[in-house]
């Protein structure tokens, strides 16, 4: 098999990256970031029809920026972007953003924003709908073996089990789920010709007013009927005594409904995929799960690691490494790179499941840690028990194809055959 070219020189590599159809290619962009981690590991990239940015590729310096949360602040370029739709975004809707959400807020508003759902995503809370997570793991695994003896494990089962504990949790009913897909898939997908809405510009912009309509009906029944579900908690919840308003609260509703199942399904799928790819591995979890699960999912999570990048913007001069960011400079964060940094894991490109090197950053760190980790575990711990004891041979049905999107990602595709335990 060819080797992944690696583009070394300035502006070849500075647009290679941040070309969306390369990150369908997972060799490559490793090939890249372990050339840019060994070499040009702090990089100021110029590349054409975005402003420049220093690109971070080492698990250190990406920590250290998210740890100095009063110096590196997420507004005003929270997400690696075009400047064209920065452009449309302002022209069209007159702000910054298209979504106010926990991804783009600093201090003070985000701890007073995050603190209204925490309490929902804590361990100690979650265990009270455990069962419902392992009844719903149960659910999907009969799915798959009601495909017979293979399936595409990505657009049968994978997408679907997170979305429906989540839509569960935050009170979305399942005939609306379908809906609640397209609109996720066409947000972080819409730069993938199979996920993208259209080859419009404004594209995007329909997709979050889809969004904010089924939203804003959301709160008008849960503020004049609450129940117990998130749902209620963010339309019933006040800043400073007064309602949240529209634009933060349909903020919180679509990163919860979109970012709280997307991302999960890629780290089942890509889990699953590295299990196939290591049968060994496979073979020890499935004969000692209650040994190898915990250290197996975090595994599992950092070889897949679904959130690509974010950004952050320096208020002043600083120092990262050795490197001075002048203030109103930006860093894009790589965290695929971070997570196979040579200098902090032994190994990186080994999927072992019995690591303990497992201070990965696929969560992120510090104030901006990812809310629902601990409901990621949960499901991916209850779906692979339940798998594994259910199915005893999984194995390749074809190409494994991913999602050509530098933001959020993973497997879009995974062909499979299987028989029953």
């Amino acid at each position: 098999m060819q080797e992944p070219s690696i583009y070394t020189t300035s502006p070849e590599l500075d647009q290679a990256i941040v070309n969306p159809q390369n990150w369908g290619d997972e060799k490559w962009v490793h090939a890249q970031f372990a050339w840019l981690r060994a070499n040009d590991p702090i990089r100021h990239m110029t590349p054409e029809g975005f402003d420049p940015f220093w690109s971070l590729t080492r698990f250190d310096d990406i920590q250290a920026v998210e740890a100095n949360k009063e110096v590196f602040i997420n507004d005003p370029r929270p997400i690696l972007g075009p400047k064209l739709l920065a452009a449309l975004v302002e022209q069209m809707v007159g702000r910054r953003h298209l979504v106010r959400s926990l991804v783009t807020m600093d201090a003070p508003d985000h701890l007073r924003y995050r603190t209204i759902a925490q309490q929902w995503f804590m361990r100690g809370n979650l265990k009270r709908i455990e069962h419902r997570i392992k009844q719903l793991a149960e659910k999907y695994v009969d799915r798959l073996l009601e495909h017979g003896s293979e399936c595409d494990f990505v657009k049968d089962i994978a997408i679907w089990y997170p979305i429906r504990v989540i839509m569960s949790i935050l009170g979305i009913p399942e005939e609306d789920e379908p809906l609640m897909m397209k609109l996720t898939q066409e947000l972080f997908g819409s730069s993938d010709p199979d996920t993208r809405r259209s080859f419009e510009n404004t594209a995007l912009m329909e997709v979050v007013a889809d969004f904010d309509s089924y939203f804003r009906d959301l709160t008008k029944a849960r503020r004049e009927k609450p129940t117990d579900d998130v749902a209620s908690v963010i339309a019933n919840a006040t800043i400073d005594g007064n309602p949240v308003p529209e634009l933060e609260t349909n903020g919180y509703y679509i990163i919860i409904a979109t970012a709280g199942h997307d991302t999960t399904s890629s780290s089942i799928a890509g889990g699953l995929l590295a299990l196939i790819d290591n049968p060994r591995e496979m073979a020890r979890l499935r004969a000692e799960p209650d040994r190898y699960m915990e250290s197996a999912i975090n595994e599992m999570i950092r070889w897949v690691t679904p959130v690509r990048q974010f950004m952050r913007t320096a208020t002043e001069d600083s120092m990262v490494g050795e490197t001075k960011i002048p203030a109103g400079d930006s860093c894009v964060l790589w965290y695929p790179s971070a997570n196979r940094d040579e200098s902090v894991f032994d190994d990186p490109y080994e999927f072992r499941i019995d690591r303990h090197d497992m201070k990965h950053l696929a969560f992120g760190y510090g104030v901006h840690v990812c809310l629902g980790q601990h409901l990621a575990r949960m499901e991916m711990d209850a779906f692979f028990r339940e798998l594994l004891n259910r199915v005893s041979h999984i194995e390749l049905n074809g190409e494994p194809r991913y999602t050509e999107s530098s933001f959020v990602g993973g497997l879009k595709n995974l062909p499979i055959c299987y028989s029953a335990a």
